[in-house]
């Protein structure tokens, strides 16, 4: 069965960075689009970012625009995002997700079928 496992989430400082790591296995990782959301408390789960199964097309929130990088290592069956220039705001707990069909990245939560476990990550001020 396929299997999504987070890691890289920890404490950092406004303005710092954190790497999250997304292992994937059980089925062919290269063939299928990957994303993150994350869901802050008392909030829904919301979009981060996306890309598709070879890294060449790429979606990011706004809110995450210009500081966040995803990206992906087909070989190591990983998907990463690359968080720079933290804000408070960015506290919550992230997920790493992929579709039951399809390469093409999307935003809508909907689209997706199979979720990590969530990794947390607290900015503070």
């Amino acid at each position: 069965q396929v299997q999504l496992v987070e890691s890289g989430g920890g404490k950092v400082q406004a303005g710092g960075s954190l790497r999250l790591s997304c292992a994937a296995s059980g089925r062919t990782f290269s063939s299928y689009a990957m994303g993150w959301f994350r869901q802050a408390p008392g909030k829904e789960r919301e979009f981060v970012a996306a890309i598709s199964w070879s890294g060449g097309s790429r979606y990011y929130a706004d809110s995450v625009k210009g500081r966040f990088t995803i990206s992906r290592d087909n070989a190591k069956n990983t998907v990463y995002l690359q968080m720079n220039s933290l804000k408070p705001e960015d506290t919550a707990v992230y997920y790493c997700a992929s579709p039951f069909v399809g390469g093409l990245p999307s935003p809508s939560k909907n689209e997706y079928g199979y979720w990590g476990q969530g990794t947390q990550v607290t900015v503070s001020s």
